[in-house]
């Protein structure tokens, strides 16, 4: 009755294992026949003549031994041996050198024994379910999840699964709006899974562009069923996004598709993402259309693309340059990611005044990354420059407040000696003018 116990025990104790971690019953077998050959191994030496026999549906476990019959004066070894006398009592046919299986109660191995198994059975278990956690999300890389958060600190949140198993949303991989309490359900996509020390960690990220495109995947029919391709994504988490999509039947708009009548299909989208701009374009392989529609909605003059340098010089008219560059940078950022190319922009050459100076004629005195940055926020021209605020310049071109100024400084200087010098031309035409007067007044005497 002992042994009945204690082998129900077992397996009942390991099946509500089975039942909470989602290990298959073949598995949850293999694993406590393994972890009683380990036992019998280290406590007899050997394994090699014991059948275990698992039932795990019976809740039942036999442990059967195979001894060879010896004389009684002959008797060597106990484990792998039985004395002819012993073997007569279990059956009176049986002769020297026949086999003979007995079962083997779980007490014969001792208390302690049966502590040890349970403990290997336990560390086994908890190894095999940490493998299973780490191979289950490894092929989910890329996919859309769903949890509870459980716990909110200050750099990551702790989600629980279906099953509750431990995800990770880092701070880093949240959009910066993002703000979730003890009980919500987020979204997110399994950016990565670590396992380190075999204790797998899945890291979620709502940031990544894969987060935005298996978003439209889900909220767009024509992109599930393989009508409308997704060829690019950039953006920026909670402010702005670009898209550019492909459709393989002509008769499909693929931007009208993915928006929706009056943006019903995006919206959802939109609002998953905390009301992130998304501007959806029509691809296409001709790099200066690509590098303009990814530019919209600003209107474009002309463009010169450098293939060798993956640069491109667009041409605007003035009013356009702040569309294209966008608030804070964000809309030629996000074309040139892309786009794959570095973007600058220009006001056309049309209308520089003829007075002005472009910049790349003050680099004996400003350093050239300066001017770079400034080309790359409209500021061709040293009037350019001179004509945007200095809020502006220090955000956008992203400068340090004393480079500003300094540049500042030495663009005024350059235009004041010029006024400078018309003041003075000015004056001497007065002068000249003044001398002349006393000259016209006596002829007119004369007359």
């Amino acid at each position: 009755m002992g042994k009945k116990k204690e082998s129900i025990s077992l397996i009942d104790t390991f099946s509500e294992f089975n039942e909470l971690k989602n290990i298959d019953k073949a598995t949850l077998i293999s694993v406590l026949e393994e972890a009683f050959r380990t036992v019998i191994s280290k406590s007899l030496g050997t394994d090699e003549n014991y059948d275990i026999i698992i039932n795990p549906d019976k809740g039942d476990l036999e442990i059967w031994r195979n001894r060879v019959i010896v004389e009684d004066n002959e008797l060597v070894d106990p484990n792998m041996e039985i004395k002819l006398s012993e073997a007569l009592k279990i059956d009176e046919d049986f002769e020297v050198g026949e086999e003979v299986t007995d079962e083997v109660p779980l007490e014969h191995f001792g208390r302690r024994t049966i502590l040890n198994l349970r403990q290997t059975l336990s560390s086994k278990i908890l190894e095999l379910e940490k493998d299973n956690l780490y191979n289950l999300y490894k092929e989910k890389v890329g996919e859309i999840v769903s949890g509870e958060v459980y716990q909110v600190w200050k750099k990551e949140l702790l989600l629980l699964d279906d099953d509750h198993n431990e995800l990770i949303l880092p701070k880093t991989e949240q959009i910066p709006s993002d703000f979730f309490r003890k009980g919500e359900h987020v979204r997110a996509v399994v950016a990565r899974v670590e396992n380190k020390n075999n204790n797998p960690k899945i890291i979620l990220s709502r940031t990544s562009p894969v987060f935005l495109e298996r978003l439209f995947e889900q909220e767009i029919p024509e992109i599930a069923d393989g009508l409308i391709t997704i060829k690019g994504i950039a953006r920026i988490p909670g402010e702005r996004a670009k898209v550019a999509v492909e459709a393989y039947d002509d008769r499909i708009d693929p931007v009208g598709a993915c928006v929706g009548m009056k943006g019903f299909r995006i919206h959802g989208i939109v609002r998953e993402l905390r009301n992130e701009n998304i501007d959806v374009i029509n691809y296409t392989n001709n790099t200066s259309l690509y590098i303009q529609r990814a530019l919209s909605p600003a209107k474009i003059n002309s463009i010169t693309v450098k293939e060798e340098e993956h640069r491109a010089e667009v041409f605007l008219n003035p009013e356009e340059v702040s569309l294209a560059i966008g608030k804070g940078g964000a809309n030629i950022k996000l074309a040139s990611m892309l786009t794959g190319y570095n973007i600058e922009v220009f006001r056309d050459i049309d209308e520089v005044d003829e007075e002005d100076i472009y910049l790349d004629e003050f680099r004996d005195e400003i350093d050239g990354w300066v001017i770079d940055q400034l080309k790359k926020i409209g500021c061709s021209t040293a009037k350019n420059v001179l004509a945007t605020s200095r809020e502006r310049l220090i955000r956008e071109a992203d400068l340090e407040e004393s480079t500003v100024d300094e540049v500042l400084a030495i663009l005024r200087y350059e235009f004041e000696d010029e006024e400078d010098s018309e003041e003075f031309d000015d004056s001497a035409d007065i002068d000249l003018n003044e001398a002349q007067e006393p000259e016209i007044e006596d002829d007119n005497v004369e007359e």
